[in-house]
């Protein structure tokens, strides 16, 4: 997490019913886990008959009488994930998720403290084992905890020049935390779908927010620690120096197409880490509850289901989660 005082320009304005900035989100975590736990529960999971009414969610009533009244907003919510296998050891099964894809051309993308560690022998050993001995594997791990623009680039200008050189890639892994995950996903775009300028993906208002033009290389995201969640989402999160504010690229196609959670993988976390990852949990949980209902959302209805973004507002489906995960922690 980034102690710098930046703003979540793509963020803040239209997705906080509230505008709670995130910085204030985590701040209030801290002081929920350290005090006043169990009357957060009982003041926050107060539920009755009416709780879409009072969570802002139309019924079939009110939609109608909101497009009576003129109102564009969007009255279909679409939910996607990535695939996701989970449990001890599971990273070793990597090897056959590659083999099954055909790959011969590989790009592993990995955190330079994790390529310590044991889990990045493990993703080479599971690679050696089951993937054709013909096999080419390309380490990318000049990995910046908390990507920048800068950072981003590096990665984009290694993996277009290794493409342009040897041809695309067949798969690419990214092993080690949201940063490195989030840094895999930027490259894969901008080396499969090069735009005329870097912000042309980045999301308004810094950017244009053009869409993922098609399917992007085979990604395997396998996390080394718990909070960001990046395995499964469409986004990529950086800090934008020239304007020093926190923004990102946003789009279903940038999800994994395999996440791989192997609780083995943070048995290496330092003490802080892992407070810290567990923080990430409790502010990501209170931020998605606390959303702008997604038929509520100022933007309106999309012309085309194509441009609906990724993330739509509050909705029953994430409701659900985000209470399991705020009673949880």
């Amino acid at each position: 997490m980034s102690s710098r005082p930046w703003t979540m320009c793509s963020k803040l304005p239209m997705w906080n019913r509230h505008h709670i900035s995130p910085v204030a989100f985590r701040s209030l975590g801290t002081a929920l886990v350290s005090s006043e736990k169990l009357h957060f529960r009982k003041v926050l999971f107060k539920y009755d008959s009416h709780k879409f009414q009072k969570r802002g969610y139309l019924t079939t009533a009110n939609a109608s009488s909101s497009f009576q009244n003129g109102e564009n907003y969007d009255h279909i919510c679409e939910l996607a994930s990535s695939s996701l296998r989970f449990g001890p050891g599971s990273t070793m099964e990597v090897g056959y998720d590659l083999a099954s894809l055909k790959a011969r051309r590989i790009l592993l993308f990995v955190d330079p403290h994790v390529a310590k560690l044991p889990p990045f022998e493990n993703v080479l050993c599971s690679i050696d084992q089951h993937v054709p001995k013909s096999y080419e594997l390309d380490i990318y791990d000049q990995i910046r905890v908390e990507p920048d623009n800068e950072s981003f680039q590096r990665a984009i200008s290694y993996t277009t020049n290794q493409t342009t050189k040897h041809g695309h890639y067949d798969a690419i892994v990214a092993l080690g935390g949201g940063s490195t995950i989030d840094t895999a996903k930027a490259a894969n775009l901008y080396s499969c779908y090069p735009p005329n300028n870097f912000y042309d993906y980045v999301n308004p208002p810094l950017g244009k927010g053009l869409p993922v033009p098609g399917p992007l290389t085979p990604l395997i995201a396998i996390p080394t620690t718990a909070g960001t969640g990046s395995e499964t989402t469409g986004v990529a999160i950086f800090d934008d120096t020239p304007t020093k504010s926190k923004t990102g690229i946003a789009h279903r196609r940038l999800k994994a197409t395999l996440g791989i959670v192997d609780p083995d993988n943070i048995r290496s976390l330092t003490p802080s880490v892992a407070k810290y990852s567990g923080i990430d949990v409790l502010c990501h949980a209170m931020e998605s509850y606390t959303a702008i209902p997604y038929n509520r959302r100022p933007s309106g209805k999309p012309p085309s289901p194509i441009l609906r973004p990724a993330y739509q507002g509050s909705n029953p489906i994430s409701d659900v989660w985000s209470i399991h995960a705020l009673k949880e922690c």
